[in-house]
């Protein structure tokens, strides 16, 4: 099984695709992984591709992230199920909100190196905070996902919309 999970920043949707890769025993792949390099450095377009094309060569994965606009084909070409991970923004909001302060507090180390710091809560610049990116996208990712699901060139997929964490649990134990 090839498994694409989106949703936006706080969504959920790395918990779920992590939880989803255990239950099919199936490879996790990370998008943010491979697109960030050390010191919050975008990897090369064309690299990122490669990479990308690369990991979901296999049979079987779970790969979690917002991607499509650089590497669509390459994830949902292939790929047989998507899984959208949509709470409403106000539980998307409280969920990155206490993210950002964890990670911020512990220094958790995110990808290469990188990790989030205080400045994550400058909700001023969304540059700089992964809260003001969370509310800022979350409108146009939810058009982007209703959109794609009604789109002819994605009729070999099968769309899950998880609105809840009901419907995470129930998805999950399924």
């Amino acid at each position: 099984m090839r498994v694409s999970v989106v949703g936006s920043s706080g969504s959920g949707k790395s918990t779920v695709a992590r939880r989803l890769a255990d239950i099919l025993d199936v490879p996790y792949i990370e998008l943010d992984a491979i697109h960030w390099r050390p010191g919050w450095v975008e990897e090369e377009p064309d690299v990122f591709v490669d990479r990308v094309r690369e990991a979901t060569r296999g049979d079987a994965w779970v790969i979690d992230g917002n991607y499509q606009s650089k590497v669509g084909t390459l994830v949902w070409g292939p790929a047989e199920l998507v899984v959208w991970v949509n709470p409403p923004r106000w539980r998307v909001m409280v969920q990155v909100i206490l993210r950002t302060l964890r990670r911020a507090a512990r220094r958790e180390e995110l990808w290469n190196g990188n990790r989030e710091g205080w400045g994550g809560l400058r909700l001023w610049s969304p540059s700089d905070s992964v809260i003001r990116w969370a509310w800022d996208s979350y409108g146009p990712q939810v058009k982007r996902y209703e959109a794609a699901m009604a789109d002819p060139s994605h009729a070999h997929l099968r769309f899950v919309r998880l609105r809840s964490r009901r419907d995470v649990r129930r998805f999950l134990s399924g």
